[in-house]
């Protein structure tokens, strides 16, 4: 049954007036009313649209095209043979949408497809290329494949989209330098910028390409983005919601954009961003397919990079560029390709081998061995990866007290004299480690957890005082506020001014430190601990996963897949093993058409 909420219902009713003003007879008011239930719902999960079948009786019985027809007849829902746009929209092959997400859809496909085409390079630049993707990317003798890092970055030089897709430590940031680099060494001119979904991924994405090009040549290194943009900041937000200054009709003035952590993009900004970019410029998306989607509606990178297939015209034009044999370009595991000739697959991690705690962990749960996973953490054969078996309500007594030892590093620094009150010192303790849950509310959730942590740093740090404003207090932002320049994911903590009074440091890459008094600060919420959607691109040294009393819609195998992956050196994982067990067995399914609007594109 169609879950109901106030949103859903209250759509559901003004579809129903808007039918009945339409002139539709009484039984198409109530099919309009069904169709609209099931739609917003959709949406509601993350799904771009619905399928017919899911409709109740007596309407899930009926022949397809007597359905379609019945549908039609209700005044409200067009398809691609109606005259005028309508508040639904079925495109005769079961699914039904909202008529906007129908538009975003077929308007992002046709934008794919545009940018997704070969240049043309000549004989000279594709000899120049090669030789400068041979210095970036040296051969190395133990390597039993082909390097699939230099064969993205030879991908990515000859043509308009590339579609990059691994997981941890597999080697995004370090292709995406040795492929400006030698886009940058050919043309000087290139214009081009760094982006991500959020500010915290645009921070992180920065701060790693300052740290690995150190080895690239001065000329090349001046002519670098001195920063990472968040998407909205880089189309231009307007006062207008839903509004950006650019779009098709106004195209970003750059020449190459890279995209990380694109997993995040919805399939609203991704419509819009990539109908942004100029006519002959590259585009770079960057993600792990197996992490979590975003949270509107829209799975767009991980439908994108389902699958990677190469024609025989672009293996044997990458093979020639990366100087290696066609067959090593082609002879590639795959699934169905939305797109051919623009997606690679990265797959193997320098952060953690596939035979380590972490790397075994985050395969078993990414192929859905659940029970194998908790046999072998139960085993207690690799100290780096720990399970602690936890199936009450609430957290029992020995998780809380394995919570309060992982922030032993910042309760230590907060009681020391010299780092207690010294933002720097306090951020690097503070970051060492993350509790992660699944949901907002309930005893084994975000709020819950944190007012647990922070009463524990109130007592350290502070006197009788009652204000909400302690020594060592982390918020998160929530909201971006261009003004103040602190964007959604951004973590401060708050510290003592020269005058006593709290106010909250925040990292920043030109000064060093941005203070805000509390009263100044967008909508924020402690962070102690966050939601593993909060944790997309971050990384800590060690992560305690908190699995919710009981198995839902949210716990999903990507979602633990995400929250173990942003561990560099230790994970924990409480909870119920048949919650676990669950969550691993449990894809992530968004329902949408862009696959086929992909094909039709192809084909046209």
């Amino acid at each position: 049954m169609t879950p109901s909420s106030p949103l859903t219902d209250g759509f559901a009713h003004h579809i129903a007036r808007w039918a009945q003003r339409a002139g539709a007879a009484e039984p198409a008011v109530a099919l309009a009313e069904a169709a609209a239930i099931l739609v917003s719902a959709a949406t509601a999960e993350g799904h771009v649209c619905a399928h017919v079948d899911a409709l109740p009786p007596p309407w899930q019985a009926m022949p397809p095209d007597e359905l379609h027809d019945a549908l039609l007849a209700t005044g409200v829902v067009a398809d691609d043979a109606s005259a005028e746009p309508a508040p639904l929209f079925a495109d005769g092959n079961g699914r039904l949408y909202l008529w906007r997400y129908h538009d975003y859809e077929r308007r992002l496909a046709s934008a794919l497809h545009a940018l997704a085409q070969p240049f043309a390079l000549a004989a000279a630049d594709i000899a120049r290329l090669r030789t400068q993707l041979d210095q970036l990317f040296p051969a190395d003798p133990q390597r039993s494949g082909p390097d699939r890092q230099k064969l993205a970055a030879a991908l990515a030089l000859q043509r308009g989209l590339t579609v990059i897709s691994g997981g941890p430590g597999t080697g995004k940031t370090h292709t995406v330098i040795g492929l400006l680099a030698a886009l940058l060494a050919q043309a000087p001119d290139t214009r081009v910028a760094l982006a991500a979904p959020t500010g915290k991924a645009a921070a992180r994405m920065m701060e790693t390409l300052r740290g690995r090009i150190a080895h690239l040549p001065e000329a090349i290194r001046s002519r670098l983005p001195a920063e990472a943009w968040t998407v909205h900041r880089l189309l231009g937000v307007t006062s207008e919601a839903g509004r950006f200054r650019h779009d098709r009709d106004n195209p970003l003035p750059i020449d190459a954009l890279v995209v990380d952590e694109a997993s995040m993009l919805d399939l609203a900004l991704a419509t819009r961003l990539i109908e942004a970019m100029p006519k002959g410029a590259r585009l770079i998306l960057l993600g792990d397919k197996d992490q979590l989607a975003a949270v509107e509606a829209g799975a767009v990178f991980a439908e994108l990079s389902a699958g990677q297939a190469f024609t025989p015209a672009c293996a044997a034009a990458l093979a020639e560029l990366a100087g290696c044999a066609a067959s090593d370009v082609s002879d590639v595991p795959s699934g169905p390709a939305a797109l051919a000739d623009s997606v690679i697959w990265l797959s193997e991690s320098r952060r953690f081998r596939a035979d380590s705690g972490i790397g075994r962990l985050a395969a078993d749960v990414k192929a859905g061995r659940g029970e194998a996973a908790i046999e072998w953490m139960q085993a207690g054969a690799d100290t780096a990866v720990r399970w602690i078996d936890d199936a009450a309500d609430a957290p029992g007594e020995n998780i809380r007290a394995t919570l309060l030892a992982g922030y032993a590093p910042y309760f230590q620094a907060l009681g020391d004299a010299a780092s207690g009150r010294d933002p720097a010192a306090l951020m690097q303790a503070f970051d060492r480690y993350r509790i992660l849950c699944a949901v907002q509310a309930g005893p084994r959730g975000v709020a819950a957890i944190n007012d647990f942590i922070g009463q524990r740093v109130r007592r350290l740090t502070t006197t009788a005082s009652s204000s909400p404003w302690y020594r060592g207090r982390a918020v998160m932002i929530l909201h971006n506020d261009y003004a103040l320049r602190v964007f959604n994911g951004d973590i401060g903590i708050c510290v003592p001014d020269a005058a006593g009074e709290p106010v909250v440091a925040f990292p920043d890459a030109a000064s060093g430190w941005r203070y805000l008094t509390p009263s100044r600060l967008p909508e924020h919420a402690d962070a102690f601990a966050i939601t593993v959607h909060k944790s997309q691109g971050s990384e800590f040294e060690r992560v305690h996963l908190l699995l919710p009393e009981r198995a839902g819609a949210v716990l999903t195998r990507e979602l633990v897949y995400t929250g173990v992956t942003r561990a560099a050196q230790a994970v924990e994982v409480s909870g119920e093993a048949d919650v676990f067990v669950n969550a691993c067995r449990t894809p992530t399914r968004r329902r949408s058409g862009l696959a086929g609007q992909l094909a039709l594109q192809q084909r046209g």
